[in-house]
């Protein structure tokens, strides 16, 4: 993928894999959905998660995009993260909208509200600076793996042509 078919991948997309580093142990991984705004993408949480904590202390995080079709195919977003505290209410709604696949009609949208301002909703934004891109490899029968291959993936910058 060249870097505007990367973008687009992660504009037509709704998943991923939140990465970021813990205070202790390894890297933490949680499934997300995301939305766009402008280049960056926005991830809903609640103020007390481990994400909303982690990004303070560290912002570079990582967003492992999926496809939602079989065979997966992902692309890795690198970018650095900061937490907004206004703007938690407008993006539940758009996630849901999002992950509703309609508007919210106007008496969910007022319990959407209530609902972020109780679990103190923040946004995540990340603003992208990498990708890398692996070409999915898939075995559909006994015969594909006569043709199987393995290569190394290819880094781009977010804003690369």
């Amino acid at each position: 993928m060249n870097g505007e078919e990367r973008r687009d991948f992660v504009r037509n997309h709704r998943t991923a894999v939140f990465g970021f580093a813990r205070a202790a142990d390894g890297p933490s991984m949680s499934c997300v959905y995301y939305v766009m705004d402008g280049e960056e993408i926005l991830v809903s949480t609640m103020a007390g998660r481990a994400k909303a904590r982690a990004v303070p202390r560290n912002p570079k995080v990582s967003l492992c995009v999926l496809d939602e079709n079989w065979p997966p195919t992902y692309l890795l977003i690198y970018g650095d993260a900061k937490i907004e505290e206004a703007g938690g209410e407008d993006l539940m709604i758009r996630i849901c909208e999002l992950m509703a696949e309609q508007p919210m009609p106007d008496a969910e949208r007022t319990n959407l509200i209530q609902l972020a301002r109780e679990e103190r909703r923040v946004v995540v934004r990340i603003t992208p600076y990498a990708t890398f891109e692996s070409p999915p490899r898939h075995v559909y029968n006994p015969d594909d793996v006569a043709t199987l291959t393995h290569g190394y993936g290819a880094n781009l910058p977010w804003d690369a042509n």
